[in-house]
């Protein structure tokens, strides 16, 4: 990747996000020590900074790069699968073979997450997950903004597909203890660039001992929490079976709702779960892509906008392709209000950006272009025949929008792609070696659990 952070973009379309939708034809923004200079009409940019190196953004928009707010880069291994199969994916698929998955082969996957992740616009990460320590270096490699959690659980996990739910302080010991490495190696390392949170996978599967060692963590570090919430039926009945409540409410009463939360999915909260997450201040990490897989996702959106809570994208898994987010979370959103036309595009935008720096505490230097800002930026051609002709922009980015629009993505100023060209990473390299550690992952999950049916191609 590129040695300097200071440059100029003249000449682009920028959508900077400050104050309304900020859409500015014509114009430049300069960049010096990974900072955003100036945002500004591109003649009187350029002559206040006649140093800086100069990048034509004729044809170009300018907007800041995509914040992936919930995503697990390595069940990248599961792509093309579970999507078609019934059952549950959960405890039936992702929980087995991220357990069979060796260090080298996560590894592998979170790389192939990461080069899809800037290919697609995206500068932020938000990576919740198992066995962090053992692949997170991998990922640091290329540049990216990461937030690491090591998701936390004291359930034994591979029993639940068979209908056990067993708790196990010994085996959640294991998790807390990865926390621990994973704060001490990682947390605020790479000039802040890499930071940590602490996770609880889901309600069903963390007791209140484990999500208060979990608090411990997170007020001995100062760090923000993230977890999994009433994502299927089966959190859902056994949250109610074992606490006679709901997940949010569940969470309520062990001191893990709060504006330092972000809760992913919703899918099965209820109305009265909707007002005590709004009343509390709880994020709400929408993957509405892949939690629509099979048909569009039962979240009651029209409640969740209604309570004014934060609403913020990611990908989940299978794909880190954040505008397919942003694309059917509009669908979703405006279905769940019976259809028409609201929420409107830039909402779209503003929950894979802005929203998602509001989410991390980090308003101040992420998510808008604007003088003082971390140039965490994302090139889009507007050449491109699925952009043309460009009539609103916004509403283009936000229906048409697509990885093979995006020309350019830097972090802190530092081109990790340009012109169309990934400079951090051997594509080729990047995407043979996860194939090879899938093929590995599927056998070996095979040999492990004889139980679950593997795809054909991966039977051999």
């Amino acid at each position: 990747m590129t040695e300097t952070s200071d440059w100029i973009i003249t000449g682009a379309t920028v959508v900077s996000l400050e104050g309304g939708d900020g859409v500015i034809e014509d114009a430049a923004v300069a960049v010096e020590n990974g900072l955003i200079s100036e945002v500004g009409p591109s003649a009187e940019v350029e002559a206040r900074y006649p140093h800086l190196e100069k990048i034509d953004g004729r044809g170009k928009a300018v907007v800041p790069g995509f914040i992936n707010s919930h995503t697990h880069t390595v069940l990248l291994v599961l792509r093309g699968t579970v999507e078609d199969m019934s059952g549950d994916a959960i405890f039936g698929y992702m929980t087995p073979i991220s357990f069979a998955m060796n260090d080298d082969e996560r590894r592998a996957l979170a790389r192939l997450g990461c080069l899809e992740a800037i290919r697609s616009g995206s500068t932020t990460l938000v990576e919740p997950f198992r066995f962090i320590p053992g692949y997170a270096d991998g990922m640091i490699e290329t540049g990216l903004r990461l937030y690491f959690g090591e998701s936390a659980t004291d359930a034994l996990t591979l029993k639940i597909r068979k209908g056990v739910y067993e708790f196990d302080k010994g085996f959640g010991q294991e998790f807390l203890d990865r926390n621990i490495e994973m704060i001490n190696r990682f947390h605020n390392t790479h000039d802040g660039r890499v930071q940590c949170q602490i996770s609880a996978h889901a309600p069903d599967i963390c007791s209140p001992w484990m999500l208060g060692e979990l608090n411990d963590l997170a007020r001995k570090h100062d760090l923000k929490r993230t977890v999994h919430l009433s994502q299927s039926p089966k959190e859902v009945a056994q949250v109610k079976d074992a606490y006679g409540m709901t997940s949010a409410e569940y969470l309520d009463a062990n001191d893990w709702l709060g504006p330092d939360v972000v809760g992913a999915h919703w899918t099965f909260c209820t109305s009265d779960d909707i007002k005590l997450l709004g009343d509390r201040g709880v994020h709400m990490a929408h993957c509405p892509a892949n939690s629509s897989r099979r048909g569009p996702h039962k979240a009651l959106a029209r409640n969740i906008i209604d309570a004014g809570v934060n609403i913020v994208l990611g990908t989940d898994n299978m794909t880190e392709d954040m505008f397919q987010a942003m694309r059917i979370g509009t669908i979703v959103h405006r279905g769940a209000g019976g259809g028409g036309v609201d929420p409107a595009p830039l909402h779209a935008l503003q929950a894979a950006t802005i929203n998602g720096a509001k989410a991390l505490g980090r308003t101040h230097d992420l998510g808008s272009l604007a003088p003082g800002k971390r140039a965490d930026i994302t090139v889009l051609d507007l050449n491109n025949p699925s952009m043309a002709p460009v009539i609103n922009l916004v509403s283009s980015i936000v229906h048409y929008g697509h990885p093979g629009v995006v020309s350019a993505v830097a972090v802190e100023g530092r081109f990790l792609m340009k012109d169309g060209k990934v400079l951090c990473m051997n594509e080729a390299e990047v995407i043979a070696e996860a194939q090879e550690a899938t093929r590995a992952a599927w056998h070996r999950l095979g040999e492990i659990s004889p139980d679950i049916e593997l795809p054909v191609s991966m039977r051999n």
